[in-house]
């Protein structure tokens, strides 16, 4: 049975920074494509950064520069560290796993339709 375990959300100042983290178990981590959404009262659920089996990376364009999406696969663990926040990231973020080829992975695209979700972990910057 997969699980996804998010944590490290919390409430934070403009301009601090957090670290989230998703623990992924009950299967071999390798090979899938890992990520995070995030989703805002009242929008849809968006894609912010994702990261390949290879360790190739992509990031939504409001959070470059910003986010940096890593993984530690002997861990089974992925992370997001989110430095410079801002009130608009406000949201509830999610850790997201799924078997696409790493080019539909990191091309922007991914909403991860067909995988699996971890419950969420909520990040509010005031």
């Amino acid at each position: 049975h997969v699980q996804l375990v998010e944590s490290g959300g919390g409430s934070v100042q403009a301009g601090g920074s957090l670290r989230l983290s998703c623990a992924a178990r009950g299967y071999t981590y390798g090979g899938y494509c890992m990520g995070w959404f995030r989703q805002a009262p009242g929008s849809e659920r968006e894609g912010v950064a994702a990261i390949d089996a290879d360790g190739t990376t992509s990031y939504a364009d409001s959070v470059k520069g910003r986010f940096t999406i890593s993984q530690e696969n002997a861990k089974n663990t992925v992370y997001l560290q989110m430095n410079q926040l801002k009130p608009e990231d406000t949201a509830m973020y999610f850790c997201a796993a799924g078997l696409v080829p790493s080019a539909a992975c990191t091309n922007g695209g991914w909403t991860n339709r067909d995988g699996r979700w971890g419950q969420g972990t909520q990040v509010t910057v005031s």
